[in-house]
């Protein structure tokens, strides 16, 4: 990695900056243009130096202050096709499938949807499942009791 990948990257790592042209004030920042701020990333991201570049919202800071883990216990012939519809949902954030663990753990089909309440997400887990047709699945929703800090790998300077 070059000085200046290495000098772009450890001014993006811990975000965008929030105005109206970030790549012109990372540009500014770093002393080049923001032509070469946007081809740098776009070379790093198809050569694989950096994985993606996201948005990561603070639901917190939005007013989503419920986080439910919606877990079903989903027949393992219907568990694809139920498992796209519930993931295109818009009040689904991420939906996968995971092994049971019988007898503890019945469940193979994990989304997670946020609400202003427990209330309104557990509403909405009933919306769901009555709209995909799985209302008589067992079920639970389990809420997260504390928010982590989620951030990707640092460069040390």
């Amino acid at each position: 990695m070059n000085d200046v990948e290495r000098r772009l990257i450890a001014r993006v790592q811990g975000g965008f900056p929030l105005v109206e042209e970030p790549y012109c004030q990372i540009a500014d920042d770093l002393g080049v243009t923001e032509e070469q701020v946007i081809g740098l990333l776009r070379r790093m991201l198809a050569e694989g130096k950096i994985r993606r570049i996201g948005v990561v919202p603070n639901h917190y800071a939005l007013g989503i202050r419920a986080n439910g883990m919606a877990v079903w216990d989903v027949p393992d012939e219907q568990v694809s096709a139920v498992g796209q519809r519930m993931g295109a949902r818009p009040e689904v954030s991420h939906c996968y499938q995971r092994p049971r663990h019988l007898p503890d753990w019945p469940y193979n089909l994990f989304c997670m949807v946020h609400g202003r309440s427990r209330e309104e997400v557990l509403a909405t887990v009933e919306d769901i499942a009555a709209d995909l047709g799985i209302a008589d699945v067992p079920r639970r929703v389990l809420f997260s009791t504390r928010m982590l800090k989620k951030s990707g790998v640092r460069l040390v300077e």
